[in-house]
């Protein structure tokens, strides 16, 4: 086997995500899980990350066609969106707190209301139940105690989102078949999960494929003893090398080093900040030699890199990084660099083809 260096998995790693762009449903199921955020700087997360990989996507499109499509949202190692034969793997699931007698009695009665009424808003939930007590958020706000009570619902397999609503997620009722709980059928389970993220995040550090496993066992919480013993037995189901004293893993029928694996070299791409290209920073760092910093949250004051800064990649070299922001039905892009800018005209040309790509999924321009 040809040895297998740094440039080999960096190449590696752009050929193998950024396949060339198919249909949306294509391109979810080849990812097997699309994050999800709903921050828009210029665009939801989810919808920068499959305007690299459909043809001819647009903004939103992934939400307008949601409900002919079998994909559901869902929670795997973060919130996505997931083809919808994968829920059998995590489901049924329960969660790390169990609930006490009183929410698992609000929770059934909801079940019913919905089950009656088919499709369900969540303020049709707080018109008709007294679910009137107030919550502590996740980042610090507040959340309806009936809403947070949906979300509790939705993550244990008790409901699915079937739309959503100016962002407002609509749930409907849904039934998992029964699933086999033998020790076999469990641990098939857990494998066919690590496969999924390994295939999504690969090639990946040891370190990386750790921190998965304890995302993943959130996502598949009965599973979590299987997914554990299988992140440790991963040396023998993947394939795997050792550089500069790190190990690192891919699919087995894979091959790094293999002439196959076509980079565009005058191509740049924008990313987004949670792109399987750039979502592990660790593997960024080790890849391009310097740390991506996501800065949404950070105090502006304290930002280097800006509000929402997009990955810049052109060919296999991420060189920079790009805000942008729509002022009068215009694209304005604000760009930094790790080095100084490149001055070749090649990549003036690529630049400006990406912006134009970019204005067009906005739906600035025809």
């Amino acid at each position: 086997m040809p040895v297998i260096d740094p440039d080999a998995l960096r190449r590696h790693a752009i050929a193998r995500t950024l396949f060339p762009p198919t249909t949306l449903l294509k391109a979810i199921r080849r990812l097997g899980f699309v994050q999800a955020d709903p921050m828009r700087a210029p665009a939801r997360a989810q919808d920068l990350i499959l305007m690299q990989r459909v043809q001819d996507y647009r903004a939103g499109e992934l939400e307008r066609r949601y409900t002919k499509l079998p994909v559901d949202e869902d929670c795997l190692v973060n919130y996505g969106f997931l083809p919808r034969e994968h829920l059998a793997l995590m489901h049924p699931r329960t969660a790390k707190r169990p609930w006490d007698a009183d929410t698992h009695a609000r929770a059934a009665d909801v079940l019913a209301f919905v089950r009656e009424k088919k499709r369900v808003h969540p303020s049709e939930v707080l018109a008709a139940f007294s679910h009137h007590g107030r919550v502590a958020g996740y980042w610090g706000g507040e959340l309806n105690a009936s809403t947070q009570l949906l979300d509790g619902m939705h993550y244990r397999g008790m409901l699915r989102v079937v739309r959503r609503d100016a962002g407002t997620r609509v749930y409907e009722a849904i039934d998992h078949p029964e699933v086999d709980d033998s020790p076999a059928a469990r641990e098939a389970r857990a494998l066919a999960l690590m496969d999924l993220v390994v295939s999504l995040y690969a090639p990946l550090p040891a370190a990386t494929l750790g921190y998965l496993t304890t995302l993943l066992n959130y996502g598949a919480f009965e599973l979590r003893a299987e997914t554990r013993a299988a992140c440790k037995a991963a040396a023998s189901r993947y394939a795997h090398a050792t550089l500069d004293g790190e190990r690192w893993y891919w699919p087995a029928d894979e091959n790094p080093a293999s002439r196959r694996h076509r980079v565009d070299m005058e191509r740049v791409r924008l990313l987004a900040p949670f792109d399987p290209l750039v979502w592990d920073r660790r593997r960024f760092e080790r890849l391009w030699g310097w740390a991506y910093r996501f800065e949404a949250y950070t105090p502006a004051e304290r930002r280097t890199m800006g509000h929402y800064a997009l990955p810049m990649l052109w060919g296999d070299q991420m060189i920079g990084w790009a805000n942008l922001k729509v002022d009068r039905q215009r694209l304005v892009p604000d760009l930094g660099f790790i080095g100084r800018r490149p001055r070749e005209a090649a990549f003036r040309q690529a630049l400006d083809e990406e912006l134009h790509r970019m204005s067009v999924f906005l739906g600035l321009e025809d």
